[in-house]
């Protein structure tokens, strides 16, 4: 019999730290779909998939972590939380502290921050602060403070943040019965890629629960992991922090990674890479995306599907493989892009007179 999904943490409870007498902060995040994606299989001559994290309760992947964040929050008896954010994180720690009856500050960059991300953080009643500097400001900020005050961090530098992301390369193998053969995303802060490296790894070999003992492997192999970064926001390509990072897709505008040795060791470990596409190829992959796959994002959530597109216009993706691309967020987080048209300019509804012969004319149905 089918069974309600209850969150990750309960589904996955004997992979996660956590055991009977835990007390269990959740929205019913997870379970998201892994949609088949007909016009870039068709492209590519794979089958490829998309992961909708979109579909979270807050609209956006951060949900996976934050639910293990703020039960270890609980856990540790602290009455207040804090996160820095460029506007995904703050809806979702706001939204989960909401749900645990604590209070939650969020530290946001100066400007470049979409709106709806920060209208969900006002509206479940975050404090929020908008810092005179950049993300990685906000970030030292934010350590600083629960470090010396009672607060409690829920930035991915938090290993729950991770173990609670890990889950959705559980779900990918659960779906397909075993590992696709590459896995791409996109990379910000980095704390994603480095989670689903970690689920694909403990799914491959036998697992030391803490509370059920020894569970045996899951899957039979490991993708090849592709990570893409904003151009002007390019840290891990570069080699060094970007001081003043620029893109339009402000999700991933983050200079200098919290998680950047984990991800390139999730590059290496998996033989792929980290690599860099422009703001153009990101909104090309938007567009894709929304017109050709039905599945509408905020621009950062299109940065692997854009890396797809790139590596296929030089010839190397191959074909004949089964290729998982996370798509992070949900297109109303930033609905901006999608009022503009490839040019730039923006998109205007057509008018007609009010009968019936003038909208068929329009549809070109006459």
């Amino acid at each position: 019999m089918a069974h309600q999904w209850r969150g990750v943490i309960r589904e996955y409870a004997s992979r996660l730290p956590v055991n009977e007498s835990t007390r269990v902060i959740t929205l019913g995040e997870g379970g998201t779909p892994l949609v088949l994606a007909p016009a870039l299989s068709a492209l590519t001559g794979s089958e490829v998939y998309l992961k909708v994290e979109g579909m979270n309760p807050t609209g956006s992947f951060k949900d996976r972590g934050m639910t293990m964040a703020i039960t270890a929050a609980v856990a540790a008896g602290t009455e207040a939380v804090v996160c820095a954010s460029t506007g995904n994180t703050s809806a979702s720690a706001a939204a989960y502290a909401t749900q645990a009856g604590i209070k939650c500050a969020v530290l946001v960059p100066d400007g470049k921050i979409a709106m709806g991300k920060l209208s969900q953080a006002i509206a479940h009643g975050a404090e929020l602060l908008q810092v005179n500097g950049n993300f990685d400001n906000c970030l030292d900020v934010a350590r600083k403070l629960s470090e010396n005050y009672p607060v409690f961090l829920v930035n991915s530098v938090n290993p729950a943040r991770i173990e609670g992301q890990k889950t959705g390369a559980f779900e990918v193998v659960d779906f397909l019965g075993d590992a696709p053969d590459y896995h791409l995303l996109p990379v910000g802060n980095a704390g994603n890629i480095t989670a689903y490296w970690k689920g694909y790894r403990e799914y491959s070999e036998p697992y030391e629960s803490e509370t059920a003992g020894t569970l045996p492997a899951v899957s039979t192999k490991r993708p090849v992991m592709w990570g893409f970064q904003a151009a002007g926001s390019a840290p891990i390509v570069a080699g060094h922090p970007i001081t003043e990072p620029d893109t339009i897709a402000t999700a991933i505008r983050i200079g200098n990674p919290a998680s950047w040795a984990q991800a390139e060791a999730a590059r290496d470990e998996s033989g792929g890479l980290i690599d860099a596409v422009t703001d153009e190829e990101i909104l090309e992959a938007h567009r894709w995306l929304s017109s050709r796959e039905g599945v509408f994002v905020e621009p950062a959530s299109a940065a692997g599907v854009a890396g797809l597109l790139k590596y296929h216009a030089a010839g190397q993706v191959p074909s004949g493989k089964k290729i998982v691309i996370t798509v992070t967020g949900h297109g109303l987080k930033d609905p901006q892009w999608a009022l503009r048209n490839a040019d730039g300019s923006d998109v205007t509804p057509t008018k007609v007179d009010f009968d019936v012969v003038s909208v068929a004319d329009a549809l070109g149905l006459a």
